[in-house]
């Protein structure tokens, strides 16, 4: 027994929950109760009826072995019975956005899209507590990578990951509904939200686009307060930056050294406007309250697969070169059978997915080095900003040319030097930064 307690990953934390009630739910909802999802750890609190403002005051606590994670908590009203449970709405909380034993206790809003638009049914009371054990473990986790070894050496093509998924979500729900007490199949398929996001979403789509256009709305920003600089609009601020690009110039290694101070300017800046409560689901991220119905219907429809065992039903057919110049120069509309234009349509679909599916990923990446600066998580900002000092000192002391020669000869490693499964700390860093996915419906 002592063997298997060594060779079991310690736990970096305590996560604590208390499931103190709900308020304003659906007109309809009478018997209510929640769902907690937490690594493998299932919770479902008990189900109160004939109430529409229930009050579980119920506690629950998981073992944290990696901030870096999410809790995923639903609300589901039993309908008197009814065939299937009817959702409510969900919560998403990061844990790494909490800060360390301090009590959040908050009303989140409980919002279910549908084919017929966005509904909002209530607001549900949680209070968390994130209890750290060891912060040199908690620290050392956020230098490791997040993905396995297996990953790097032998990664998993796209087309089988929600193939994979979907299956896993299977076992998942046939183990759970042998359990005491039983969870319904449509309770685990809501709670793992396995939506199959690499197909195409007019709205998601849009969403992605919005948040890539925020990400670039600073560079935006500052074109602008450089264009009132050249025209002189505040005097004052004009003259400064003439006397600092005149520095600049004069002394050209301090511009490295200067942007990493800049940096750190900015985050002492923005700590007095920390969020102070953890972030829950924003509508207008998920551009879902002015989405069109036929928008959300296409939306759902991704939502609903075949049977799973057909395999890969999912991915795109992919065409023969004559028949794609056949699709460019068809007429408007279309001049083909409509089995043709069903193959086609899916088969854009999966294309126009993957291109949503790296938009997405390239606003979450420009997300995580704007929150980096805005102390989204309270314990990754800190050590960026003495990163960023001590390389503004080293940069400061040594010579540009060293340093180039350092770095180029780094980046130019021979291949024995570089092991796939160990990524950069810096990049695993990163990487461990939230972004707004958790907000987005």
């Amino acid at each position: 027994m002592e063997n298997i307690q060594k060779l079991r990953k310690s736990a970096v934390g305590v996560l604590e929950v208390n499931f103190l009630g709900a308020r304003d739910l659906a007109v309809g909802t009478r018997n209510s109760y929640c769902v907690a999802k937490y690594g493998k750890k299932w919770v479902r609190t008990r189900t109160l009826f004939a109430t529409a403002a229930p009050q579980w005051d119920e506690k629950y606590t998981w073992d944290v072995f990696d901030v870096s994670t999410v809790i995923t908590i639903a609300v589901f009203d039993d309908s008197n019975g009814a065939a299937r449970h009817q959702r409510i709405g969900k919560v998403r909380v990061r844990l790494a956005t909490l800060e360390t034993d301090r009590v959040y206790s908050q009303y989140y809003p409980l919002l279910k899209l549908s084919p017929s638009g966005l509904n909002k049914n209530g607001e549900l009371h949680l209070a968390v507590r994130f209890t750290c054990k060891s912060w040199a473990k908690m620290l050392a986790m956020y230098g490791k990578p997040m993905l396995p070894k297996m990953h790097h050496t032998n990664p998993i093509s796209v087309r089988l990951q929600d193939y994979l998924r979907h299956l896993a979500m299977q076992m998942v729900a046939k183990r759970l509904e042998r359990a005491q007490p039983p969870l319904r199949r449509e309770v685990v398929e809501y709670i793992l939200d396995v939506n199959f996001e690499t197909m195409f979403s007019l709205r998601r789509s849009k969403a992605n686009f919005f948040q890539l256009m925020s990400v670039f709305s600073v560079f935006i920003a500052v074109s602008k307060w450089f264009v009132g600089i050249c025209k002189w609009k505040n005097p004052l601020t004009t003259i400064v930056v003439h006397v600092v690009f005149l520095k600049l110039v004069c002394y050209p290694e301090l511009i490295l050294s200067t942007v990493f101070i800049c940096m750190i300017m900015i985050a002492l800046w923005n700590y007095p406007r920390r969020p102070r409560k953890p972030p829950h689901m924003v509508t207008e991220l998920s551009a879902s309250e002015l989405a069109h119905p036929d928008e959300l219907n296409e939306d759902f429809d991704s939502l609903q697969p075949p049977h799973i065992n057909t395999m890969l039903w999912w991915y795109p057919v992919q065409a023969h070169p004559l028949d794609e110049l056949d699709e460019e120069f068809d007429t408007f509309p279309t001049s083909k059978p409509e089995d043709v234009v069903q193959v086609r349509y899916d088969r854009l679909r999966g294309v126009a997915g993957r291109v949503q599916t790296v938009v997405g990923d390239l606003a979450s990446q420009g997300e995580r080095a704007q929150f980096l600066l805005r102390w989204r998580d309270p314990r990754v900002t800190p050590v960026f900003m003495t990163f960023f000092l001590v390389v503004a000192i080293v940069l400061y002391l040594t010579p540009f040319r060293a340093v180039a020669m350092v770095m180029g000869l780094y980046l130019l490693r021979p291949p024995l030097l570089r092991d796939r499964s160990k990524s950069n700390l810096l990049f695993n860093l990163y990487n461990r930064l939230p972004s707004n996915d958790d907000m987005m419906l």
